[in-house]
């Protein structure tokens, strides 16, 4: 699973099988291993070598039900809320007067993904 992502990451990213290997320093045969998931354990070391080498954070490697392209989309429309929000002349600090309604979408998000597994 997490050689998927990595592998999907690094397509994406536009950087070989070799060149990842390198800059992470890591065999090549040893990231394919974990690319098509015949290594499905590797250490935490290298695991973070390799987000480090990708730009990405570790965590994103283990959330399952990231999809990568979409993840760009949604940083776009947080980024065009905040932009929003501004115009509107809400301030950083008045946010957190909005912490309920947004702790309410996020259980009623949980609340659709328990329903959908």
């Amino acid at each position: 699973m997490i050689g998927k992502i990595i592998h999907e990451i690094r397509k994406q990213k536009g950087l070989t099988l070799s060149e990842l290997a390198k800059r992470a320093k890591v065999s090549k045969s040893y990231l394919s291993n974990i690319e098509r998931n015949l290594n499905q354990n590797p250490s935490i070391q290298v695991v973070n070598r390799i987000a480090a080498v990708l730009g990405v954070e570790l965590d994103d490697f283990f959330d399952t039900g990231k999809n990568i392209n979409n993840q760009q989309e949604i940083d776009q429309d947080l980024l065009d809320l905040v932009k929003e929000l501004k115009e509107t002349g809400i301030e950083k600090e008045q946010i957190k007067d909005y912490r309920t309604l947004i702790e309410f979408i996020k259980w009623q998000h949980q609340k659709a993904s328990v329903e959908k597994a």
